[in-house]
């Protein structure tokens, strides 16, 4: 059957110059405009640095965006996800035609409409209704389209006492909330969505998940959707694309693309040392070392079958003669989603503490977890877990494989999180 294709991008770079407004220096531009009259590439595109915001370049142009090439399907939720700076609102930017890119193209089919940022598009002196029918023109829609409308977009957005306010009056997750019933209410064929959904309270993000499934499994419309809400990516996108540095990591179902992002934003290595530059919170008053993981035969690993044993060992520092504390493990999957959280108190163990160093092991039996990557993260904390010393989120990650002496059957996350054997008799 053909692919019913409704946006395409090809060979899409964006290049930005840094620490310039502009293009550059008019020696730049003159060389530019050299290089165009005579039907020669733009010099500048063969130079710039990876957009890796941790390290320094030496550059002064930094590519946002290199050779980004995908294709959506009509009805299709695709999750567009990555770190901070990985390129993901530059490449919304360029599909809604914000800005142009540097090189490459976009081709879709039908009105594109998008939710980018908080009030993008709205005139904060025109109140709200008058906001609706303004963007309901930019979207390409007739003023009698917008009325037909007009009632569930106020509906929808909660705001109807506040519709003939100016926007400029809106907080921000009144302002959004309007922005979001107006783009998917008005019926584009094409739905953009950037981060800014995470401004509205818990009851409009899942109103607006919804509404968002209604219009891609309902209407057939196409929803690209960005987040770092692993969950809702989850619930929602039904393909993924994993952005690293403004390149393409990862392109394929949402499940496979969560774990590539939480291997990508975890460490797969089976042992860390803390230091300095580790990120955690707390009083310090006592802190991890260092931590790893292990198996059964005390072998250091990142990969695990279901039915091995997981081994955390921790080593923690004393910093003020404190004579007890309480450490939690916190493990997640890669969409967030905590799975467990242990305490040694629930084991009848205490910490009870009698030199400065000390280190403790913590052995989980026969794991059952479905295969995919889990992080876990470490807190110590008072006994009456009224102080926190220390706290690190993600501090190690592991994966696990396969069914292993259980099961050599697929087991897909979709079909559940732990994996059971229990005892089958015919009556």
């Amino acid at each position: 059957m053909e692919k019913d294709i409704i946006l395409k991008a090809e060979n899409i770079s964006k290049q930005y110059r840094l620490g310039q407004v502009g293009t550059g220096t008019l020696s730049h531009d003159l060389n530019r405009w050299w290089h165009q009259i005579r039907g020669k590439e733009n010099p500048y595109l063969k130079i710039g640095d990876t957009n890796d915001r941790s390290t320094k370049g030496d550059s002064d142009y930094v590519w946002a965006l290199q050779d980004i090439n995908f294709e959506v399907q009509r009805g299709e939720v695709l999750g567009i996800i990555g770190k901070n700076g990985a390129g993901k609102s530059t490449l919304l930017k360029i599909l809604s035609k914000v800005t142009a890119p540097t090189t490459g193209s976009i081709k879709s089919r039908g009105r594109i409409a998008s939710l980018l940022e908080v009030g993008t598009g709205f005139n904060g002196e025109m109140t709200g209704r008058e906001n609706v029918f303004l963007n309901g023109a930019i979207l390409g829609m007739t003023k009698k389209e917008i009325t037909s409308k007009l009632n569930e977009i106020i509906e929808f957005s909660g705001c109807e006492r506040y519709i003939d306010t100016p926007v400029k009056r809106y907080s921000s997750g009144m302002t959004v909330r309007l922005a979001f019933a107006v783009a998917a209410f008005l019926e584009p064929e094409i739905l953009v969505v950037d981060e800014v959904l995470a401004v509205g309270d818990a009851e409009f993000q899942k109103k607006a998940i919804g509404k968002m499934q209604d219009i891609s499994k309902g209407q057939g419309r196409t929803v690209l959707f960005v987040s770092h809400n692993m969950a809702a990516v989850k619930s929602l996108c039904t393909r993924g694309i994993v952005l690293e540095n403004g390149k393409i990591k990862f392109t394929g179902n949402i499940d496979e693309s969560l774990d590539v992002y939480s291997d990508n934003a975890n460490s797969t290595e089976h042992s860390v040392v803390f230091d300095s530059d580790t990120k955690r919170l707390g009083t310090g008053n006592i802190q991890f070392i260092s931590a790893e993981i292990s198996d059964q035969f005390e072998k250091l690993k990142y990969e695990f079958s279901i039915g091995d044993d997981l081994n955390i060992k921790f080593k923690l520092k004393n910093n003020t003669n404190e004579a007890k504390s309480e450490v939690g493990i916190q493990i997640k999957s890669s969409d967030e989603m905590p799975i467990f959280h242990i305490m040694g108190r629930d084991s009848n163990f205490e910490l009870n503490h009698i030199t400065e160093q000390e280190e403790y092991i913590v052995s989980i039996k026969d794991i059952r977890l479905f295969p995919g990557i889990y992080t876990i993260s470490l807190t110590s904390n008072t006994t009456t877990g009224h102080q926190i010393f220390d706290s690190i989120e993600n501090a190690l990650s592991f994966q696990i494989m396969d069914g292993g002496k259980y099961t050599i059957r697929n087991l897909p996350r979709a079909a559940g999180l732990f994996f059971l054997n229990p005892e089958w008799k015919k009556l």
